[in-house]
């Protein structure tokens, strides 16, 4: 089979719509590389790096402000776009498409908030606010693009789509297996601090949860063969490259018996 380097038709006369898409995507990609130079030098202040201070605003419940910042947009937004928005020539792919966006968001902004053990009951509103917006942007071009592309009929059979589901679903299993030991690390050990977590991918990084994710994406870009999915990428991986490096950073400072084979957020590279 003669792979097509566009494997979908997307928009067909609707000029308009074409360049608000990729006026998006372009701003998506501006936004992936102004975070992660302002993440390398700081991290946002949440979680290990939180700070007493209030200048990200006031504090609101973490469980309401986790589904805030990532059920509203990842589920409610990206379904009610790809339902309404999207082209009405939807095939089984972009159904596919539709399942596997839903699968991670579901867990990671409904079922993850209300079944982890947070340190702090509370975060800062402008924390929330920073994730909502960005997720908004990206998730909306997402499903603006799976709703609409009307993808080849003999997708299901390409490589980029076969090998990107094996990805996605690779990064799921590994994003899922990396929070349960941390919530289970925290029900054992009681939620008043923080401790050196072991087991799977913990063993050779120290945010494989964030590894995991990335791994998710990456197969989310090949599968889709989109700007869209492609500019997602680039912002989760300018938030995990950071904040990866400093979460070791830190544990590396909190704990001398941290093992020191451990890298950051890549196995044995980085």
């Amino acid at each position: 089979m003669a792979l097509k380097w566009h494997p979908y038709d997307l928009y067909g006369s609707e000029e308009v719509r074409f360049w608000v898409h990729y006026g998006l995507v372009i701003l998506g990609a501006v936004l992936a590389g102004v975070t992660v130079v302002v993440q390398w030098r700081s991290p946002a202040p949440y979680g290990k790096h939180e700070r007493r201070d209030q200048s990200w605003g006031p504090m609101i419940p973490q469980r309401l402000g986790h589904i805030l910042s990532d059920a509203l947009p990842g589920v409610a937004l990206f379904t009610l776009v790809f339902v309404f928005y999207g082209t009405e020539n939807k095939t089984y792919v972009n159904y596919v498409f539709l399942a596997m966006f839903l699968s991670h968001y579901i867990h990671r902004g409904l079922i993850h908030p209300l079944i982890m053990r947070y340190r702090n009951p509370k975060v800062a509103l402008g924390i929330t606010l920073g994730g909502f917006f960005p997720n908004c942007l990206y998730h909306f071009v997402n499903a603006d693009f799976t709703g609409s592309a009307e993808f080849h009929s003999d997708y299901f059979y390409d490589p980029r789509f076969l090998v990107g589901v094996i990805l996605f679903c690779c990064g799921y299993i590994i994003n899922r297996y990396s929070d349960f030991k941390l919530r289970s690390l925290r029900e054992m050990k009681g939620c008043t601090g923080y401790y050196i977590p072991y087991g799977g991918f913990f063993e050779l990084v120290s945010c494989p949860n964030y590894f995991g994710e990335l791994v998710e994406w990456t197969g989310w870009t090949l599968a889709t063969w989109s700007g869209a999915g492609l500019v997602w990428t680039l912002f989760s991986a300018a938030t995990f490259i950071p904040r990866a490096r400093h979460n070791h950073a830190w544990y590396k400072s909190q704990f001398d018996s941290y093992p020191p084979n451990r890298k950051c957020l890549i196995p044995f590279l980085f």
